[in-house]
């Protein structure tokens, strides 16, 4: 093998096929490669190089095109069981190790993919920022003075440099998609219950999405299909529909919020870009419709008031017996869930019901709903000068989106003149994954030139 392929799927399975590597080069310049990078606290805990190895030599035996996945590297945010690896969620003292890996990552690896570790993330998975852990933040892939994003942070990096083809990470309220906007990559959130969400600490366990992270959305479609599946042991797993979503790869109709209810919190570039991708979006045969953002940003503040109640459910005795373990703005988010009464939390169950009722009409007049992922981004030292408030602030566009049942993808949307990136957010109805998909898949390559944060172009 005359030089490191990139890590893109498409390319590496290209490569198998034809016999220019094998998985034992591939991963033998992984491992070397891993033992020579700096720390940017992405990752938690890598497997054993003696183990990955073997991995790679089994697969070596096989055909290339046996397995949909064959010899593709992957990476596991570290709230999500992998088979004798410790599962910490971010907190030391919480870590177990699980005797089996969770069922979407067994799907993974049943189709050919490897892990090589699990990431860094917000404790407990609360968090936009990749700053909230015992050890540090982890850093923007591309400037490191920022932040990455999170609680999906290390999974996001990880794929942004190169280290892995993609990443599983979680998704109760933006998790995947913030920090992939940070990282100019793809960031599917899937239909609620669409992937196993069995061996996931929970955040909010109605809500929680197992979501990708990858460098194009052709590359995320082909993971989710591998772990798309039904688990009759979860029971927020459900039977997957007929694709809702409409035909996107020609004309359709895209919502866009009114003017006034866009908000960028004095952040001029990222308007400007969001202007653009949608200026874009026409251009791929679009048809703009103003919508009234207003239902969906109710629902998004549910988040933290009835729904606190849940996440206090998750890890909250853990918390109360352990308080010294975890990170004080941690505490001070979730503790306050054993406050919420029943009435409140039914209360919250009704109103939300409500907006779903308004919000649902919006598909009858657009085929997606487009915002952008972030409205800003902070750097790490102003995030940890005022971490509830700015993290709030990351959440607006992105809360709503659980608890009104959407699939939504994080798409790169180009870049601010620091050299920092953008991203917009496609949205659509339940089952509508596979639509929204296409459409990024159609406008990433005419938004931005480069993959993540390597030297790779972008191709229609």
């Amino acid at each position: 093998m005359s030089r490191m392929p990139s890590l893109l799927i498409s390319e590496l399975l290209a490569g198998y096929r034809a016999r220019l590597f094998s998985p034992v080069e591939i991963f033998e310049q992984l491992l070397d490669a891993r033992a020579a990078q700096p720390d940017r606290h992405e990752w938690i805990a890598l497997l054993p190089a003696a183990s990955v190895r073997q991995r790679a030599r089994e697969l070596s035996a096989r055909a290339a095109d046996s397995l949909p996945l064959y010899g593709i590297p992957f990476a596991v945010k570290d709230n999500i069981d992998l088979e004798s690896v410790p599962t910490t969620a971010g907190c030391p003292e919480y870590a177990y190790t699980p005797a089996i890996s969770a069922p979407v990552v067994e799907r993974l690896i049943a189709a050919g993919a490897i892990p090589i570790g699990k990431t860094r993330l917000d404790q407990f998975a609360t968090g936009l920022t990749g700053v909230r852990s015992p050890v540090g933040a982890c850093r923007n892939s591309i400037d490191a003075r920022f932040i990455s994003g999170g609680s999906s942070s290390g999974s996001a990096v990880a794929v942004a440099t190169g280290q892995v083809s993609f990443a599983l990470a979680t998704d109760t309220a933006g998790s995947v998609r913030v920090p992939a906007a940070f990282n100019n990559l793809i960031g599917l959130k899937p239909t609620r219950g669409s992937l196993s969400t069995r061996g996931v600490v929970p955040a909010c366990r109605s809500l929680d999405c197992v979501g990708v992270l990858a460098l194009t959305a052709a590359d995320a479609a082909r993971v989710a299909a591998a772990a798309r599946a039904f688990d009759p042991r979860d029971p927020y797993s459900r039977v997957a529909t007929p694709s809702v979503g409409r035909d996107l790869t020609r004309e359709f109709r895209f919502g866009v919020p009114d003017a006034g209810q866009l908000e960028f919190f004095g952040d001029a570039e990222y308007q400007r870009l969001f202007a653009s991708a949608l200026d874009r979006l026409e251009s791929l045969g679009g048809t703009r419709v103003g919508v009234d953002l207003e239902p969906f940003l109710a629902a998004g503040r549910l988040v933290y008031g009835p729904w606190l109640a849940e996440r206090y459910c998750a890890v909250g005795n853990f918390i109360d017996d352990h308080p010294d373990a975890v990170l004080p703005v941690i505490r001070a988010i979730i503790s306050p869930g054993r406050l919420i009464p029943a009435t409140e939390a039914f209360l919250g169950q009704h109103r939300l019901a409500e907006l779903r009722r308004t919000t649902d009409e919006v598909w009858q007049s657009v085929d997606v709903l487009v915002t952008p992922t972030a409205g800003t981004i902070y750097t790490i030292a102003a995030v940890e000068q005022d971490p509830i408030a700015l993290n709030a602030n990351l959440a607006l566009y992105t809360n709503f989106t659980n608890l009104l049942d959407h699939a939504s993808v994080a798409v790169p949307a180009g870049f601010r003149s620091d050299g920092l990136p953008f991203g917009i957010s496609l949205s659509g109805p339940a089952w509508s994954d596979d639509s929204l998909l296409t459409l990024a898949g159609r406008f990433q390559p005419v938004a931005t030139c480069t993959l993540g944060a390597l030297a790779l172009e972008t191709t229609p």
